[in-house]
């Protein structure tokens, strides 16, 4: 199969290229800033609809994985016309662009598209973003049903994995360096999320577009859990000093986005339909620690 895949060079794009040529697929791996490590690369700008859509037609894949996105919630508060514009505008040319090639595609969202008030959020549950990154996630959503002919929209939470990518650290890798360093970690008794694995968010996603699923389903860890408790749990799995690692309350949080409380995801429908199911913690964990092993 013919995968094209934006985001490529970032943390799970560079992850599901990897794991696609392994399973025998044509990989052409969009990027910008960053060199795409895996698969056939092509640097374009996704806000660029002309040359994305050329480049689209020259490669006629037959799905589509848009993983390229702008995740800094912060900036995205800060910087509400570039956020648009590539989280909106930009995966309006890709579901375009899409269509044009009669792919299927696979749409990367996000747990904050949910306001973090009632937590456990199942497929079928309200979106109601309180941030504006949230806010262009639902946008981009909404295109992508109204528009598509073929489509799933898959929604993480809070991805991380065994290596930095896109010149960016993720929130275990930034915990390990503080255990290992023995430094102080602030770190949230009071958000919960669903944290997960890149490795294994790539499978799924992958046997989705294999199969061509199509629909909502949330493609996260399989356990709620808050940010202290999996800093925990990453210290227990890597045989690290926890007395480093500070309690500390969102409320005490001062920043120019507002995060949900709890915006962990119900993966039942995940667990249910996919061969490759939403992983537990301490698996997860356990698979990163090998992984970080095997990159060495």
């Amino acid at each position: 199969m013919k995968l094209l895949i934006t985001g490529a060079s970032g943390l799970y794009g560079s992850k599901l290229a990897e794991l696609a040529l392994g399973n025998f697929h044509e990989v052409y791996s969009i990027h910008n800033q960053h060199p795409a490590a895996y698969g056939k690369p092509i640097r374009v700008d996704i806000s660029n609809k002309n040359k994305l859509t050329e480049e689209f037609l020259r490669c006629k894949p037959d799905a589509v994985i848009h993983a390229a996105s702008m995740t800094d919630v912060d900036k995205c508060e800060q910087n509400r016309e570039l956020a648009y514009e590539i989280n909106v505008a930009g995966t309006k040319n890709v579901v375009d662009a899409a269509k044009v090639c009669r792919a299927f595609l696979l749409y990367v969202s996000t747990d904050y598209v949910f306001d973090g008030e009632k937590g456990f959020y199942t497929e079928t549950d309200l979106p109601s973003p309180i941030s504006y990154y949230g806010y262009t996630k639902l946008k981009a959503e909404e295109y992508v049903q109204k528009k598509s002919d073929e489509f799933c929209i898959a929604r993480p939470s809070v991805i991380y994995g065994a290596t930095p990518a896109a010149g960016k650290i993720n929130f275990a890798l930034w915990l390990l360096n503080k255990l290992k360093n023995k430094e102080q970690a602030n770190v949230f008794v009071d958000q919960w999320n669903s944290p997960t694995l890149n490795s294994s968010l790539a499978e799924m996603t992958l046997e989705v577009v294999e199969k061509r699923l199509r629909g909502i389903y949330h493609l996260s860890g399989a356990n709620r859990i808050t940010r202290f408790d999996f800093a925990q749990q990453l210290a227990k799995v890597f045989g690290l000093d926890a007395s480093c690692l500070i309690p500390s309350s969102m409320k005490t949080f001062v920043a120019p986005a507002k995060r949900p409380k709890d915006s962990s995801l119900n993966t039942a429908k995940a667990e249910l339909e996919l061969t490759r199911k939403p992983v537990g913690i301490e698996e997860a964990l356990a698979r990163m620690k090998k992984e970080m092993a095997n990159s060495i």
